[in-house]
């Protein structure tokens, strides 16, 4: 496939396949936690928590595609199978069962801080090879910070 690759060297490639890479796996997985959190969360603030989540699991459907979209511009091929995700995610999973609202906020407090740091990270690595892919996960980021203060706020 002729795409983009040309303007990057092979080791400026590498970062931003582990970045983009990386941004899927996290975005897919924290759509399955908070779709998760959402179907048994329970309590006094279930409601308004309830409706959280799904923006939480929208924005990272969302931010799924573009950053696979990303990759597939650049000839790289994303990888979002199961399988994949179960072995590569870093997210701290949820207990089995109804949880707690309290348990919720905090359990998807500590889930968006990690990842925020993660994409901080690969906003640093992607900012001189390539930096259309480096904005891409500014915005990202800047999704994920403003759940996060959502969530925290809740503690």
């Amino acid at each position: 496939m002729a795409a983009i690759t040309g303007s990057l060297r092979q080791g400026e490639k590498k970062a931003v396949a582990e970045a983009l890479q990386g941004a899927l796996i996290d975005m897919i997985d924290l759509s399955l936690l908070g779709k998760q959190a959402h179907w048994n969360v329970i309590g006094h603030h279930f409601r308004p928590l309830h409706l959280q989540l799904d923006e939480i699991v929208a924005l990272a459907r969302e931010h799924t595609d573009v950053m696979a979209e990303r990759a597939v511009a650049l000839g790289l091929n994303p990888d979002g199978r199961a399988a994949t995700v179960a072995r590569a995610s870093e997210l701290p999973q949820l207990e089995l069962g109804w949880i707690n609202d309290g348990k919720v906020v905090a359990a998807l407090t500590d889930v968006l801080e990690g990842i925020v740091k993660r994409m901080r990270e690969r906003v640093r690595a992607t900012e001189e090879p390539d930096p259309v892919t480096q904005d891409l996960l500014i915005k990202a980021t800047q999704d994920l910070e403003k759940q996060h203060w959502m969530m925290q706020a809740q503690r």
